[in-house]
């Protein structure tokens, strides 16, 4: 396996690793980032105290809403001109979030992508697709720079032009394909329409991320493209794609644990909990240098695996995420993710992986639709098949949300397709002054 003897450190060591490379951590971050100098003043813990990792649960936690106060340069902890690569979040929600890279950053997030296509069985003798975007985004130059560091001939397509994607993929015989799962599910959509068989090709794997999907799309991706689809995990706070990774035995995401140290905690306390138990996910940085990221808040909801992998990597794992804790609707009480729905659907014959979840509210109670494209095959039936589906789908809802929804079903091909992320969730509710 690539990196071999990292990956398979035995624990003992692999923790001494990680305490070394904290204490030069939380060093770093004193010396040079106001910020965290003082957040650990606040906590009253000094670089010299971090003696053991069991401190790291006495190190302020650092969420989204931090890194925007100080935005665009304060968590830098390398000097500007040191700094050879910037990338940051949509900022859809307020400011982005800022990663900056040095060339050592850029080297270790080369690194960590070749261990992810590796794990899944990419070698120097593949061709790499990858269809996520480019630009700010980090999706695209993470995949591309794992193809590259791993050897592998790299295909920088960025998302979108779909009958180029195809083309492409017919032409070089591309055997590896990187991009969002939606839009995995849209490629094979679009070859289906244009007539072309592409599991009869020479692709071979599929690496997903950048958006929560469950088992049940995983099993439709890899029906319909004929390849196996795996798990990726990153962040634009940490890095981005690269932090934790499926390998072939499929058990749980490895997180590249000499790079990035994992805890899980609860939401509400910040207590670190056990490996085994569901919380939130928490993440530090042990090897970046731009921007460094002690105890990141996630809001990802897993838990940690600490039995050993077949493969023989020695890392914990994720579990795949069981969705955020800030996506999460609460709807007349009951938390509500968007992969629950989901799965539910891709449970049902006669509809399409297209939906979207509509929240509103009627007086003061709030209300729950779901549009689902139904399949084109049904579109010709009659008005009471239709209904009939859209009461199944409705009673199947209920016993896994608790809550009772609409269904709609809607035309094929009416709902928006997506070439990134996909938009899932349409909460119309407004909060009146006082509520």
């Amino acid at each position: 396996m690539w990196s071999e003897d990292v990956q398979t450190l035995a624990v003992a060591e692999l923790r001494e690793l990680q305490l070394q490379r904290l204490q030069a951590l939380v060093a770093l971050v004193y010396d040079r980032v106001p910020f965290y100098r003082d957040r650990l003043d606040e906590a009253g813990v000094a670089p010299t105290e971090v003696t053991s990792l069991d401190v790291l649960a006495k190190l302020p936690l650092t969420s989204k809403y931090d890194m925007r106060e100080v935005f665009p340069f304060g968590l830098f902890a390398s000097p500007q001109a040191d700094i050879v690569e910037v990338h940051m979040s949509s900022g859809t929600t307020g400011k982005p979030v800022v990663g900056a890279y040095t060339r050592g950053d850029l080297e270790i997030w080369g690194e960590v992508m070749a261990r992810t296509l590796d794990a899944g069985g990419v070698t120097s003798d593949d061709i790499v697709q990858v269809a996520y975007g480019y630009g700010l985004f980090t999706g695209g130059l993470g995949g591309h720079y794992g193809g590259t560091t791993l050897g592998a001939m790299t295909l920088p397509m960025s998302s979108g032009n779909t009958f180029r994607q195809l083309n492409t993929m017919t032409d070089f015989g591309t055997s590896a394909l990187l991009c969002t799962p939606s839009y995995a599910l849209f490629i094979a959509e679009y070859a289906r329409e244009q007539g072309l068989d592409v599991a009869a090709g020479p692709l071979r794997m599929g690496f997903f991320g950048a958006e929560p999907w469950s088992e049940e799309m995983r099993a439709d991706i890899e029906a319909k493209l004929g390849i196996k689809a795996y798990d990726i995990y990153g962040l634009t706070e940490l890095i981005g794609p690269g932090v934790a990774a499926e390998c072939t035995e499929q058990n749980g995401l490895h997180v590249f644990e000499d790079h990035f140290y994992p805890e899980i905690i609860d939401s509400e306390t910040g207590e670190v909990l056990p490996a085994g138990q569901v919380g939130e996910l928490v993440l530090t940085t042990l090897t970046r240098t731009g921007t460094p990221v002690l105890r990141y808040r996630t809001r990802d909801i897993t838990y940690l695996i600490d039995e050993p992998c077949a493969c023989g990597r020695s890392s914990r794992r994720i579990h795949r995420l069981m969705g955020r804790n800030d996506d999460m609707l609460i709807i007349r009480g009951v938390n509500v993710f968007p992969q629950q729905v989901e799965e539910v659907l891709l449970r049902v014959e006669g509809v399409e992986p297209y939906y979207q979840i509509v929240v509103d509210r009627e007086g003061v109670l709030d209300t729950l639709e779901v549009e689902v494209e139904m399949a084109e095959a049904l579109f010709s039936d009659e008005v009471k098949v239709i209904l009939a589906l859209e009461r199944k789908i409705e009673h199947e809802l209920k016993l896994a949300l608790g809550i009772a929804a609409v269904v709609k079903l809607v035309n094929p091909k009416t709902i928006e397709r997506s070439e990134g992320k996909a938009k899932r969730i349409v909460d119309r509710r407004t909060v009146t002054a006082g509520a």
